[in-house]
C-alpha cells in the first residue's frame, strides 16, 4: 500500500525526518513510538499527504472552529464526499440521516451532551474527541493519528482506540503509550531524532525496548529484528 525510500524532510536547515526506507502493507495497525522532537509528526503528516485521497488524519493541530457546534465540526470531516451546494443546504438544515449518523458518533465518543455547544466552551478532553469524531466521520479506509488520546484518561483512550481499529482497515499512530502500542498493535517504529531506529512486529519486541529508546542520546540503531521491506508501492 505505502513504500516510501530516501526522504529527508527539513525545517529551516534542520534535518526533522531522514528514512532509508519505510514499508506499510494495507491492513496493517502501525504504531509510531519516539521523545518528543523524534519525527514523530513529521512522519504522520508526510504519510499522510501521500495517502490523503484514502487516509482520514486526526492530528495534534485538531483545526476545529471554535464559535461552530460540535455537531457542525463533526460534520465538516465529511464535507469532501458532496459538493458544495449540498454541503451549504445541510450546515443549515442537516437531513435526519446525517444527524442520525453523527449523533451516534457523538454518543460513542461521549460527546451527545454537548452536541450543540460551541467548541469554543469544551475541555481539552473534549475537544480532542470531537477532532476524532470528524476524523471518524470522513470514512476512509485508512486512519491516520497524532497522539489523538493524549489528553484523555486511559480507560477512554483505550476504548477509544478499539473502536478506530475496528472501523479502520489500515491504523498508522503515533502514541505515547508503548503498553498500548504493543497491545493493540501490529507493529512499532521507534524515531530518535528523525532517524527510524527500530521497525519490528510486536511479538518480537521486549518491554525493555523502550527503555533503550526513550534514553537514546544518539540516533544508532537498536538491535532488533526489524520487519520486513516489501515491493509496496504508494497508491
Amino acid at each position: 500500500m505505502l513504500a516510501i525510500e530516501n526522504v529527508i524532510v527539513e525545517f529551516d536547515g534542520k534535518t526533522a525526518l531522514d528514512l532509508d526506507r519505510l514499508t506499510i502493507k494495507e491492513g496493517e495497525k502501525v504504531a509510531v513510538l519516539g521523545r518528543s522532537g523524534s519525527g514523530k509528526s513529521t512522519l504522520i503528516h508526510y504519510i499522510y499527504e501521500l495517502m490523503r485521497p484514502h487516509a482520514a488524519l486526526c492530528s495534534q493541530r485538531q483545526g476545529l472552529v471554535e464559535n461552530l457546534s460540535v455537531f457542525h465540526n463533526i460534520f465538516m470531516g465529511g464535507l469532501q464526499r458532496h459538493y458544495w451546494l449540498y454541503n451549504l443546504v445541510n450546515l443549515a438544515y442537516p437531513l435526519q440521516k446525517n444527524r442520525h449518523t453523527i449523533t451516534q458518533i457523538a454518543r460513542e465518543l461521549e460527546l451527545d451532551c454537548a452536541i450543540n455547544q460551541a467548541v469554543t466552551h469544551l475541555s481539552g478532553g473534549q475537544r480532542q474527541r470531537v477532532a476524532l469524531a470528524r476524523s471518524l466521520y470522513q470514512y476512509r479506509d485508512v486512519f491516520i493519528g497524532d497522539e489523538p488520546f493524549s489528553a484523555l484518561d486511559p480507560s477512554m483512550g483505550r476504548r477509544l482506540l478499539a473502536h478506530v481499529l475496528k472501523q479502520h482497515k489500515t491504523v498508522i499512530m503515533v502514541l505515547h503509550d508503548s503498553n498500548m502500542a504493543l497491545e493493540y498493535f501490529d507493529r512499532v517504529i521507534g524515531l530518535h531524532e528523525g532517524n527510524k531506529v527500530f521497525d519490528a512486529y510486536c511479538k518480537d519486541i521486549d518491554s525493555d525496548i523502550f527503555q533503550d529508546l526513550y534514553r537514546q542520546v544518539s540516533p544508532g540503531k537498536i538491535d532488533i529484528t526489524p520487519a520486513p521491506f516489501t515491493n509496496a508501492v504508494t497508491r
